[in-house]
């Protein structure tokens, strides 16, 4: 597998300097981040450096492509809002260098890295918001980097009124983005790990990226047991291509922003063939209203 990915330009060949590793390079090609003069290869702390932010906003605004992705994210948190009760807040969770509130200019912006700019710093497993006070929480690449999924739930049903949506849009295991997830991405990525939840030293430098599935398709029924009041209305793969076309957070891009209806007609013709060539994932969870 990895020699054709190779052969096909998707994989580092091997270093051969013995002061870089090999996952140092897998890291510097996935995520564009820059190496610190002090950072040991390999180790992702970087990630969770606040002072990221500007670089991140700068490469989401001048990437046409990758901000046209955006901009389709945050039109499924428009049409999910309509689907949900009038009255509450609506909150973003790890909403990091994005501009959702450019959208939705009601939302409120969050994260656990005290980014520049957000309105709120919040934990996804300590909601600071009232009982029955959120109408919409949205998480876009985010559920993956939650140590603890189901203290996150507990708060989601604690804070959402009855009707509330959750949205989640995360990676997902099809044919394209397995290997790319298994052997080339900087996050760790295992389904064979009975617990939802892993030991976190940092909200980015640790993950499992297989955590959505694992929740919404190998325990679906654990999670149905568990937290009986959400439900889960909608599992939707999608985008094969696009986000690896975008080149994501790295310098480069594949295609420019005029491309993108063209590369959008692509990916759907492939999820029409199968929903196994989808690279993520949306999911939408309902908590039930009071009977």
């Amino acid at each position: 597998m990895r020699t054709a990915l190779r052969r096909a330009g998707f994989y580092p060949e091997p270093s051969k300097n013995p002061l870089i590793s090999n996952e140092f390079l897998h890291e510097t090609l996935l995520t564009g981040a820059r190496m610190k003069p002090n950072q040991t290869p390999g180790n992702n702390s970087h990630l969770d450096d606040p002072s990221r932010v500007a670089e991140i906003r700068e490469k989401i605004r001048k990437k046409e492509f990758l901000r046209a992705l955006y901009l389709e994210t945050y039109s499924k948190y428009s049409a999910c809002l309509k689907r949900c009760p009038a009255s509450g807040q609506i909150l973003e969770l790890g909403s990091g260098g994005g501009f959702s509130k450019e959208v939705i200019p009601q939302l409120i912006t969050s994260d656990i890295i005290p980014y520049e700019g957000v309105d709120r710093i919040v934990d996804a497993t300590q909601i600071p918001f009232p009982d029955r006070s959120l109408r919409a929480i949205f998480l876009f690449n985010v559920f993956h980097h939650i140590p603890d999924v189901r203290a996150f739930f507990r708060e989601a049903m604690r804070c959402l009124v009855p009707g509330g949506r959750i949205l989640i849009i995360d990676p997902y295991f099809g044919w394209i983005s397995s290997p790319i997830y298994n052997y080339l991405h900087h996050e760790p990525s295992s389904k064979s790990v009975e617990k939802w939840e892993f030991e976190s030293s940092g909200p980015l430098s640790d993950a499992n990226i297989a955590l959505a599935w694992i929740v919404f398709q190998r325990d679906r029924a654990i999670f149905e047991s568990e937290f009986a009041k959400l439900n889960l209305v909608s599992y939707k793969p999608h985008s094969p291509l696009r986000y690896w076309i975008s080149g994501g957070l790295k310098n480069w891009s594949l295609a420019s922003g005029s491309q993108f209806e063209t590369w959008s007609k692509i990916d759907n013709a492939l999820i029409s063939l199968s929903e196994k060539f989808a690279s993520f994932v949306d999911i939408e969870l309902v908590k039930q209203t009071d009977q």
